[in-house]
């Protein structure tokens, strides 16, 4: 397995790109987790279906979220 794949740095760079690890874990875990790893990103957590500019920003990781987790309820 490559180590993109396990989400480690590509040899020769020392910043964690990418984190496997998190699929199936809170949002508050994911933010907390990629934010040790790498305080210098901008976390953003974002709607799938959501439009987003496709630019690249090697400073920004989003994490899609589209699960419900509790019951929607009036009131």
């Amino acid at each position: 397995m490559s180590s993109l794949a396990e989400g480690k740095a590509p040899c020769g760079s020392a910043s964690k790109t990418e984190w496997p690890e998190l699929v199936g874990r809170t949002i508050k875990e994911a933010e907390e987790k990629i934010k040790a790893d790498r305080p210098d990103l901008n976390v953003q957590v974002v709607t799938v279906g959501t439009m987003v500019p496709l630019d690249f920003d090697d400073k920004r990781v989003r994490i899609w979220v589209d699960t419900v987790a509790t019951v929607p309820r009036v009131g």
